[in-house]
């Protein structure tokens, strides 16, 4: 592939990573929480990972074109999301005690983070529509490493954006906990907002 075209699909996938969304509202609750926003993250990568493997063994075109698969995969992405969110609506936890605010191992934290990004139909969708626009069947490589490429351009411009996202939530609330405590309530809204907007829409255009 072209450095070109690996320039165009960064520039619209880093807008894409750059629209907060589910995963923005994570990343700030794990930099408001936890000690470190590392684990949520990475946890929000390993789904993006999953979804990485699909594209290259070409699961994914065949999950996106049934619908029944997909109102199942919708229906439990926007169940977790409204779950997390009213986890955090009503345990909004001070930034005093970040380091027990979330009660979760890292592992049970990195988990929760694949689940949002694994869950969620919209990546799905995106590697299904984005992607196909910047490989090239007549290009030397093969698809499969094509879209592993793609994959890891993603992945990278996610651990990046949201690492950033997380820190940044940290370095401006730290010295205000009431704040924090809003803002962790707004990213609790935003699950329950997104999950509930994406099981309306998908249920209605059944």
């Amino acid at each position: 592939m072209d450095t070109t075209t690996l320039a165009a699909f960064l520039a619209v996938d880093l807008l894409l990573v750059c629209t907060p969304g589910a995963d923005w509202a994570y990343a700030i609750s794990a930099g408001l929480r936890d000690r470190s926003v590392v684990p949520a993250v990475a946890g929000l990568i390993a789904g993006y990972a999953g979804y990485t493997l699909l594209a290259v063994a070409g699961l994914v075109v065949i999950v996106a074109s049934s619908p029944a698969a997909l109102t199942a995969l919708t229906v439990a992405g926007a169940g977790y999301l409204m779950w997390l969110g009213w986890g955090a609506l009503s345990r909004p936890a001070p930034l005093t005690a970040a380091g027990e605010a979330m009660g979760s191992s890292r592992t049970r934290i990195m988990l929760k983070g694949a689940g949002i990004s694994g869950l969620n139909p919209k990546a799905l969708l995106l590697y299904f529509s984005l992607f196909p626009q910047f490989i090239d069947a007549g290009e030397g490589w093969p698809i499969a490493a094509q879209t592993g490429l793609l994959g890891a351009l993603h992945m990278t411009a996610c651990a990046v954006v949201y690492v950033g996202v997380g820190v940044l939530a940290r370095t401006v609330l730290r010295a205000r906990p009431s704040a924090a405590r809003a803002v962790t309530r707004v990213s609790g809204a935003m699950m329950i907002g997104i999950g509930g907007f994406l099981l309306v829409e998908r249920l209605a255009g059944r």
